[in-house]
């Protein structure tokens, strides 16, 4: 069995400026090999939900609208204020149709990630019927990322961001890739608990793991095979280094 493409949509967060790119520009609009990095993550979006992408646009909403919708057509949601990830996304809720059973949740600043890895995580959340999976993957250098915790089982214990992590867990090298699938029924009940009682005073979408292992709700992880994939671009280093990636 593989997921149900019918009943999933897919919501890519493109709202951000991307302060560290040291440019005007929205960062999603970035040129990556002589296209935006939005448009890679909007035509896998497009392979995985052909009529269910919404993408969550703020920081120069119209430019990456029409960057966009230049070449792809999906829907658009506007995040007035960037109050963050899980802000974002219950922006996005109104928007999906009423048959949507699954919500995929994507990065516009990640664009090397394949179909089949969306994929594979969508499978996973069908195939044992999670209410939360997360996307996962091994580095050996897990420095500033969240690290996944786990249980012998490979069910999902928790998320702890490296600020909040003991020396045990920052030497766990499984860490978070920010990508999401959840179950919609879930999705705002979750949502609407989440706080913003962190220095940035955002909604942290990271934070719905905690309130749903509390809930008792069914949580998973999809290790992806490959790291790279995973890459958010935060700086022209970045940028540069997926470039070549992408020309390997």
């Amino acid at each position: 069995m593989t997921g149900n493409m019918e009943n999933t949509a897919v919501v890519i967060l493109a709202a951000g400026k991307g302060t560290r790119m040291q440019s005007d520009r929205a960062k999603v609009l970035h040129q990556l090999n002589t296209r935006p990095m939005i448009h890679y993550v909007v035509r896998t979006a497009l392979t995985i939900a052909p009529d269910q992408v919404h993408v969550v646009v703020g920081h120069q909403a119209g430019e990456v609208q029409a960057a966009v919708a230049r070449d792809f057509k999906t829907g658009f949601v506007i995040q007035a204020e960037q109050l963050g990830t899980g802000h974002a996304v219950q922006c996005a809720l109104p928007h999906l149709a009423a048959q949507v059973g699954h919500v995929v949740i994507l990065c516009g600043d990640v664009p090397l990630l394949t179909p089949a890895t969306v994929q594979a995580l969508l499978n996973r959340h069908m195939q044992t019927h999670l209410d939360i999976t997360v996307l996962a993957v091994q580095v050996s250098d897990p420095t500033g990322y969240g690290r996944v915790l786990v249980d012998g089982h490979a069910n999902l214990q928790g998320i702890v961001e490296e600020a909040d992590a003991d020396e045990r867990q920052k030497k766990i090298n499984l860490i978070n890739s920010g990508i999401y699938c959840i179950r919609k029924a879930i999705l705002d009940d979750v949502l609407g608990q989440v706080k913003a009682d962190n220095a940035q005073q955002e909604f942290y979408l990271t934070d719905i793991i905690g309130i749903g292992r509390r809930r008792g709700l069914r949580l998973g992880v999809e290790i992806g095979e490959n790291a790279q994939e995973v890459m958010g671009i935060n700086t022209r280093a970045e940028l540069e280094r997926a470039e070549q990636l992408l020309r390997s």
